[in-house]
């Protein structure tokens, strides 16, 4: 069990990093969507705030994977998931990330689903400046709240290695 969490651990601080440059390169496109009439940096933004948010859930469905060995199912699995990081699991673990967090990244959640559902030239530019001028700020608090969760697993994997 410890190597599950100790894998998990390096899994978030590694994601952290990649998903870290989705956050600066959406940013930078958007800079160049700000002064140009080309359409393809909206579009382009907006593919790059649909991966910071799938790169997080794809580390949210690991850690419900291999930590709370239960993964939500159905129609509504994507926002289920979501507020299972945010409960603790009693015996288990703590939040993964915090009721606010939570709430920052439901928004990039939610517009994940447009992107994948409407053609890219019915896209809302505003609603992308919108999340755009959130991401770093969003990304500073997960990324806090997922180190801390990290740093958790470290311990108990470590606890776990001095009962061995």
């Amino acid at each position: 069990m410890k190597e599950t969490y100790l894998a998990v651990a390096g899994r978030i601080r590694q994601e952290l990093q990649e998903i870290g440059k989705v956050v600066e390169r959406a940013v930078r496109i958007w800079e160049r969507a700000a002064t140009s009439s080309d359409d393809y940096y909206v579009d382009a933004a907006a593919l790059n705030l649909h991966g910071f948010y799938a790169g997080l859930e794809h580390l949210f469905e690991v850690i419900a994977d291999s930590i709370d060995h239960a993964k939500p199912s159905g129609p509504r699995w994507h926002q289920d998931l979501l507020r299972q990081m945010a409960s603790e699991i009693p015996g288990v673990r703590p939040p993964v990330i915090r009721p606010e967090t939570r709430d920052r990244l439901d928004q990039f959640r939610g517009f994940r689903h447009v992107v994948r559902n409407v053609y890219t030239f019915n896209l809302d530019p505003a609603q992308i400046e919108i999340l755009v001028q959130r991401l770093r700020p969003t990304m500073d608090e997960v990324a806090k709240d997922l180190l801390d969760f990290a740093t958790f697993l470290e311990q108990i994997g470590e606890e776990s290695e001095d009962t061995v």
